[in-house]
């Protein structure tokens, strides 16, 4: 099972299935605008003021996207920026925005970025674009050390309605048999297990949760599942390659 937003989880899918894999998407997030786009829209507006932009993920880059057009504005305002990115897929996405980052962290987490631009942002102002809700360790750990951040949320991460019934259906009624489930972040976690309460089922014992990385491996234990494998490295091809040598050794 592929838990992404459904407009992510087509590669994911597709990887899998050309592997063997008999592949279900059931997105246990959906992407929605935030509450509100002015704080974002006025960053943007007066984008001059920063000296670097942080993209949190794929999704503040479509965002940042959105939102520079529906201003009537063009990437040029970001010229003059330096740009970093929290993982390959969000830097691949920012290159084709026409702003290829600066900085790519080796590992897809907050903690490896944070470590690799901390030094050179000290005393520079930086705009970081990520979800509504998310952990606090890059603004946090960057005005420890004297950065002036202003964090705006690009989007939120809601429960798709549609996947409490398909979930119902696959833990209550399906008979056929789940062997592991994929999660790309810590909402993927919270929100998949909260679909199972809605629905009033519970996921097997033997499902085996794959994770991306060490975050989403962290949340799936404190929640009390632990991961079957953990994507090394910390991308979709990880990810799949996960999948692959978890299923094979059972």
């Amino acid at each position: 099972m592929v838990t992404r937003t459904r407009h992510q989880a087509g590669r994911l899918a597709e990887e899998l299935r050309a592997r063997g894999a008999e592949v279900l998407e059931v997105p246990a997030i959906e992407i929605a605008p935030p509450e509100s786009y002015e704080p974002l829209d006025q960053a943007l507006r007066h984008l001059s003021q920063y000296q670097w932009l942080i993209a949190a993920s794929v999704n503040a880059v479509g965002a940042l996207s959105g939102r520079i057009e529906a201003l009537g504005l063009t990437s040029k305002i970001c010229d003059h920026l330096r740009v970093a990115a929290v993982g390959s897929a969000t830097a691949q996405a920012l290159r084709a925005l026409g702003l290829p980052p600066a900085i790519t962290p080796p590992e897809y987490v907050a903690e490896s970025l944070v470590e690799a631009i901390s030094a050179q942002m000290r005393g520079q102002r930086v705009l970081l674009a990520r979800a509504a809700v998310a952990r606090d360790v890059i603004p946090d750990a960057l005005r420890a050390q004297g950065t002036l951040v202003d964090v705006v949320d690009a989007y939120r991460t809601v429960i798709p309605a549609g996947s409490v019934a398909a979930i119902r259906t696959l833990f209550g009624n399906d008979s056929r048999r789940l062997d592991a489930a994929t999660f790309t972040s810590s909402s993927t976690v919270v929100n998949f297990l909260a679909l199972l309460r809605e629905a009033g089922v519970e996921a097997p014992a033997s499902l085996h949760a794959i994770s991306i990385g060490p975050i989403t491996s962290r949340t799936l234990r404190e929640h009390g599942w632990e991961p079957a494998a953990e994507a090394a490295p910390h991308d979709l091809a990880g990810l799949v390659a996960a999948v692959v040598q978890s299923l094979s050794a059972h």
